[in-house]
């Protein structure tokens, strides 16, 4: 790898605190509910409580996922994907 190349892909995927390339981690609390909520709405019925319920969960820990990447992420492809899914929740809310 060249290093300009080598530079980039420090500056978007390294961990600034422990100095590793991060791209992913195993979900935490928050993206497991937007995970179950997800899967539960697309089994039930969208105009059913349950349905419903599981539409505000998933929102509730998409939101809190992205807001947590945004202000936390620990480089900047963690950040860009909590923008994403805040973009996410913007359109999830408005349709």
């Amino acid at each position: 790898m060249t290093e300009p190349m080598r530079s980039v892909v420090d500056w978007w995927f390294r961990d600034r605190r422990t100095g590793q390339i991060v791209i992913g981690q195993f979900p935490n609390l928050p993206l497991w509910l937007f995970i179950a909520g997800t899967a539960v709405g697309w089994l039930a019925t969208s105009d059913s409580s349950v349905g419903r319920l599981a539409w505000v969960v998933a929102t509730v820990g998409l939101g809190w996922w992205a807001v947590a990447e945004v202000s936390s992420g620990v480089n900047p492809w963690r950040r860009a994907l909590g923008v994403g899914g805040v973009a996410l929740l913007v359109l999830r809310i408005l349709t």
